[in-house]
């Protein structure tokens, strides 16, 4: 009721004017990329890729990066695209114990790589124990600087406890944290895409022809991506990795922290270097030591078993592990006049939808429950639970991936909401039905349709026009046809 003053907001805005052309104007350049790309590293020829790296600057570099992944995985050629960047990184003069640390265009194409192609993979692997510690809370503290009494309260004597007795708990839970990660880590490789298998195949053995040598090179190579880019940053902040829907709170986010420390020693290779900068990690180097070696392991399983070459280029299959969880969680189906088996069953009401790489599953089953039925890269079999939705149990219904034929926004005044989706599908008896879901926030819309989008976007059968508006009364209330079935 009180009108004053609440204080001042500065903002900097930019603005980005681009023009973007017919997609043929840029084909003679999409052309001269995969020319170079096909023809390999060419001794004493200047590559456009080299000068792309070295006309780029670092604040553009990523954006450079993720477009050039994208458009050669479009191409199919995303492999060789690598392999050309790792062949002219490794020919100039390099350290093998420093290789890929620098942000060039080779180090910010691999990071975009893993992110585009392994983000089901990764909350698969990390998921679980992530969960773990948003749940418990627990203090986690080893750095005797920093560690605070009063928050750990008093012992069973009713005593407080001493900073030791602080420093021993918080490395029994980190130690306990990290041991479930490596064991997920080390079981993942039958779970890893195989796209992503053969990129880490191709740079472990041009590492391993560059410095013969130096065999511990191209174990460091592939955990200086695998674990440094990838799996510890996702620890460090789940949200920005879609792992979680908030940032954690101050306790849970330097156990977060700590937890992603650890990662990186083991993916350096050295724990021991790791102590000789931070001394208070020593209580944990026995940990990070037995760490290493099971890392190093999982590198050899991961690069060598030799795939089905139409398995790596991953044509016509969705991007991550068979059948993992690619996004879930409860939407709103609004009533309409469809009567498909999701509009029958569901309409007006929550339920749980999972999407995986098989198909859309929607049910009453919590994510927990749904977590449960995956055991070590694959569902288990014979579950009787009714409200489960994984694929291979029983549950109230799910739509194939090839039986859907679009997934688009839908116009703010068709239901008064900014955050309704349609997934348009084919019926069993052959008729297209519409089904129009509410995601509780914009984020989650966009996050839904992204996901959608990527493991459909191979179905020959999508459609080229949709509507934005519903089908009520006599007439689309998008663009007023009376034929429901008329062209969007």
């Amino acid at each position: 009721r009180r009108r004053g003053s609440l204080g001042s907001l500065q903002l900097q805005v930019k603005l980005r004017d681009e023009t973007v052309l017919p997609s043929h104007c840029y084909q003679p350049l999409v052309q001269l990329l995969c020319q170079e790309v096909k023809l390999g590293r060419q001794d004493g020829q200047v590559h456009l890729i080299t000068l792309l790296d070295e006309t780029t600057t670092a604040e553009c570099r990523q954006e450079v990066a993720i477009n050039l992944v994208k458009l050669f995985l479009g191409q199919g050629l995303v492999k060789e695209f690598l392999d050309l960047l790792f062949e002219l990184e490794l020919a100039k003069p390099c350290e093998p114990n420093t290789l890929f640390r620098s942000n060039s265009l080779a180090s910010k194409s691999m990071e975009s790589f893993l992110k585009v192609t392994g983000m089901p993979y990764l909350h698969f692997v990390l998921g679980p124990t992530i969960t773990r510690v948003f749940e418990e809370k627990k203090y986690v503290e080893l750095d005797p600087g920093k560690v605070e009494i009063k928050d750990v309260g008093c012992s069973g004597l009713h005593r407080v406890q001493t900073e030791g007795e602080v420093i021993e708990q918080g490395r029994q839970h980190l130690q306990s944290y990290l041991g479930e990660l490596l064991d997920a880590i080390v079981r993942s490789a039958p779970a890893c895409p195989p796209l992503i298998r053969a990129a880490f195949r191709q740079l472990f053995q041009r590492v391993g022809e560059r410095f013969p040598q130096h065999q511990h090179a191209k174990f460091v190579a592939v955990t200086s991506f695998l674990c440094l880019r990838f799996f510890s940053p996702a620890v460090m902040t789940p949200k920005l990795f879609q792992l979680r829907d908030a940032h954690a709170d101050a306790r849970t986010s330097r156990t977060l922290l700590l937890l992603a420390k650890a990662i990186q020693l083991v993916g350096n290779m050295e724990p021991a270097a790791g102590r000789a900068k931070e001394t208070w990690l020593s209580p944990l180097l026995p940990a990070l030591q037995q760490g290493t070696a099971r890392m190093r392991d999982f590198i050899t399983r991961l690069v060598g078993t030799e795939e089905d070459k139409g398995e790596e280029e991953g044509e016509g299959r969705p991007l991550g592990p068979p059948l993992a969880v690619v996004k879930e969680g409860l939407l709103l189906v609004h009533k309409t006049r469809g009567k498909g088996p999701l509009l029958a069953a569901a309409a007006g009401k929550k339920l749980h939808f999972c999407l995986t790489g098989e198909a859309l599953g929607f049910g009453k089953s919590p994510s927990a429950e749904v977590r449960a039925c995956w055991r070590g890269g694959g569902w288990q079999r014979g579950g009787t639970d009714p409200l489960c939705v994984c694929p291979l149990h029983q549950r109230i219904g799910a739509i194939a991936l090839g039986d859907i034929l679009a997934a688009e926004k839908v116009e703010e005044k068709s239901f008064g909401s900014s955050h309704v989706m349609q997934v348009v599908y084919t019926a069993p008896g052959g008729q297209q039905e519409t089904a129009y879901l509410q995601c509780k926030c914009v984020n989650e819309l966009n996050q839904w349709l992204s996901a959608l989008r990527k493991v459909c976007g191979n179905n020959p059968r999508v459609l080229r026009s949709y509507h934005p508006g519903v089908f009520r009364g006599d007439k689309w209330s998008c663009c007023h046809q009376r034929d429901r079935t008329g062209t969007g």
